[in-house]
């Protein structure tokens, strides 16, 4: 797989470690001389040009990615690869970094950005998850599925403790994907019981999230 990178700093770095460890090819573009350290990443392509430019994309090889990522500081300039990475020369894959979270609205296909990436989201999420017991923490947004990516920790007090899966009356178009616990990951299967401290992993649209919440955890979330 190709991907092309743009911005070369710390993040954009990071990301084409993993993934020429991972086997891919890799091209990092910045319009900062600075930025450009082949020594830092030597098995990358390295591309001295501006991302926002038409002409440095077609440099680039933008036609021959399968993957671009958005990865600079500037939200700006991050919309615009991505638009045009996949209006002009439709790139498959478009993933962009959403630096402020005010702008994380903007980070959709209408501006070519088919997943959006916002660190501010995902740290607090991360924050949540290992602290909430009984909320939905919202994890992950599915652009492609208009679904999420959601985790609850099992009260000590909800009614479901001890109930196998299948008994349970989850929302309509939500699932159960995964079960953690003390360190084991248990699939869902219908005479599995779920636990007090077990941490629920579901794909569901947010408009059941609520639903979600007060089925297993009504203590907390009272109708």
């Amino acid at each position: 797989m190709r991907v092309a990178i743009a911005g070369a700093g710390a993040v954009g770095r990071s990301i084409a470690r993993e993934l020429i460890q991972n086997g891919h090819e890799v091209l990092l573009i910045d319009k900062e001389p600075s930025a450009i350290k082949p020594e830092r990443v030597p098995d990358a392509e390295w591309l001295l040009a501006d991302s926002c430019e038409l002409s440095s994309l077609e440099e680039a090889r933008l036609d021959k990615c399968d993957v671009v990522i958005a990865a600079t500081g500037d939200d700006k300039a991050n919309l615009v690869t991505s638009l045009l990475a996949k209006t002009e020369f439709g790139v498959p894959r478009t993933v962009g970094r959403v630096n402020h979270p005010n702008n994380e609205w903007l980070f959709t296909e209408a501006w070519g950005v088919d997943v959006n990436v916002s660190t501010p989201r995902i740290m607090s999420a991360l924050v949540e998850e290992a602290v909430t017991v009984g909320d939905v923490v919202r994890l992950f947004t599915f652009r492609k599925g208009n679904a999420n990516l959601v985790e609850m920790t099992l009260p000590d007090d909800s009614p479901y403790v001890g109930q196998p899966c299948g008994l349970i009356p989850f929302p309509e178009n939500c699932a159960l994907v995964t079960i953690l616990r003390d360190g084991q990951v248990y699939l869902p299967e219908r005479e599995q019981p779920i636990e007090a401290g077990d941490e629920l992993l579901f794909v569901a649209p947010a408009e059941v999230e609520p639903e979600l919440a007060q089925l297993l955890s009504p203590g907390l979330h009272p109708s």
